[in-house]
């Protein structure tokens, strides 16, 4: 799944509440040195007419920013241009307060000596916020473990503009980490500093055993690329084609600008911005929730843990998440501490058709653990693991190491979202599929189908299933 770009001035809502904080700060550092008092504390001289403009302020400074969209290019602009640029917001700032007080009759109860100081603190107070707030950004951007990973496909003859122009580029949100050269087997040389690690042939298997994200093509043949994207989209990769225009109209699809390329952008799902943000809210909500209910049932559960299976009360594995990302992943115990080495010698009573392991009765299970499965309690350590990002509330089950060395190209397709603790072979019956390729058919449709109505459809349907304690084993 793949986040759409943010093209409007709300995706500078970080900047727009620095400097609604400097403006608001400024006015009452004003007032104090007016009237050595502080707004609440102690009674000034209208008060209640400063409480409304420090509510204005907050008004003319969203405004500010939505009409005038001032953070274009804010990241890369030097001290100052950034002066200025404070000093054109804080006037416009400014006349939209006086507006208020002349269209309301204030301008005889205002101190002037406040509004004017207001003006010059707001100026030297947003330009300190900015200056500070893109030194960590800038920081951030150059952290590779936040970006995404970005593989580039092209053939000899364009490979180095297109390096040039994508991995030497600053602040962006993703690092090319290998290329593959389509007319030529360069495998193991390094052009620009970034490693070939592909041809025609065996880009494919590079991707089903390495974290790629995204894919940028920039190719002579539109077909071929064409045809390149659309089964890269199916194996879950986020696909950049470099182009003008295109008669294939590929669905999903979005226009970008990476470097000087104009680019075709297509994914399994384009999620906006407001979804994704809403989605993330909602896992992090529900996981603080969620910790809630795995804290009290700690209190329950590790003494019978204990007694019945002595050991950890937790069990971590390493399981992997998004596009073959490593995580560690925690869950109440409820086997015996020897689990994963019996495991090989059940495995020919696996219930399962496929990459996964399912038995009923399993004996590595304590008396209490089938409880403690049956009701899914075991899953309530995972909130932590949605608190901090690494699931999602709904998604699609992580696989563990050994399952995902053994998967085929299209399987990896169920990783193109972020893992979830319940998803679309959770509510489907889980106990009763037993062939693999089913679960892949059910998370592939639901990261193509995905919406918020769609998981919060799953997240009741959940609640039903654990409240029955049906379909675990």
């Amino acid at each position: 799944m793949y986040k759409k770009k943010k093209k409007f001035w709300a995706k500078h809502w970080d900047f727009i509440t620095l400097d609604t904080l400097a403006a608001l700060l400024a006015l009452a550092v004003a007032l104090f040195f007016r009237f050595d008092k502080v707004v609440g504390a102690d009674k000034i001289p209208h008060e209640y007419f400063y409480e409304h403009v420090l509510v204005m302020i907050i008004f003319v400074s969203i405004l500010n920013c939505s009409l005038r969209d001032p953070y274009t290019g804010i990241v890369h602009r030097n001290k100052w241009k950034e002066l200025m640029a404070v000093c054109v917001h804080s006037f416009v700032n400014l006349a939209g307060i006086l507006i208020f007080l002349v269209a309301f009759k204030y301008t005889n109860i205002v101190s002037r000596t406040v509004i004017f100081a207001w003006a010059g603190l707001m100026v030297l107070f947003m330009f300190a916020f900015r200056v500070i707030f893109k030194r960590v950004i800038r920081y951030r951007k150059h952290d590779d473990s936040l970006k995404s990973s970005m593989l580039v496909i092209a053939d000899s003859g364009t490979i180095n503009h297109c390096l040039s122009q994508l991995a030497s580029s600053e602040y962006v949100e993703y690092k090319v980490v290998g290329c593959a050269i389509i007319d030529k087997n360069w495998v193991g040389k390094k052009i620009q500093g970034v490693p070939v690690v592909g041809d025609c042939d065996s880009v494919f298997e590079y991707i089903r055993t390495h974290v790629v994200d995204e894919v940028f093509i920039d190719g002579k043949n539109r077909y071929s690329e064409e045809l390149l994207a659309e089964r890269l989209t199916d194996l879950g990769c986020t696909v950049h084609i470099s182009l003008i225009h295109t008669e294939h109209l590929m669905k999903n699809r979005t226009i970008e600008y990476y470097g000087d390329y104009i680019t075709m952008t297509t994914s399994m799902h384009m999620a906006t911005n407001r979804e994704a943000f809403c989605k993330r809210l909602i896992d992090i909500l529900g996981s603080l929730v969620g910790l809630v209910f795995c804290a009290i049932a700690f209190i329950f559960l590790a003494p019978v843990i204990k007694i019945q299976a002595p050991g950890p009360v937790f069990f971590s594995q390493t399981r992997i998440g998004k596009n073959g990302r490593k995580f560690k992943f925690y869950k109440f115990r409820s086997m015996y501490t020897d689990a994963e080495e019996r495991k090989k010698e059940l495995m020919d009573q696996n219930e399962m058709n496929g990459l996964m392991f399912k038995m009923e009765n399993d004996p590595r299970i304590f008396p209490a653990g089938h409880f403690i499965r049956k009701y899914s309690i075991d899953e309530l350590p995972q909130f932590w693991n949605v608190l901090i990002g690494d699931m999602s509330l709904v998604g699609t089950r992580p696989p563990t190491e050994n399952e995902f060395v053994q998967y085929e190209l299209h399987h990896k397709a169920r990783l193109a979202s972020r893992p979830g603790l319940t998803g679309m072979w959770q509510v489907s019956g889980r106990s009763d599929i037993k062939d693999f390729e089913e679960v892949v058919a059910l998370d592939t449709e639901y990261i193509r189908n995905w919406s918020l109505g769609l998981d919060l459809q799953i997240l009741f349907k959940t609640v039903a299933v654990v409240v029955k304690g049906s379909g675990s084993k």
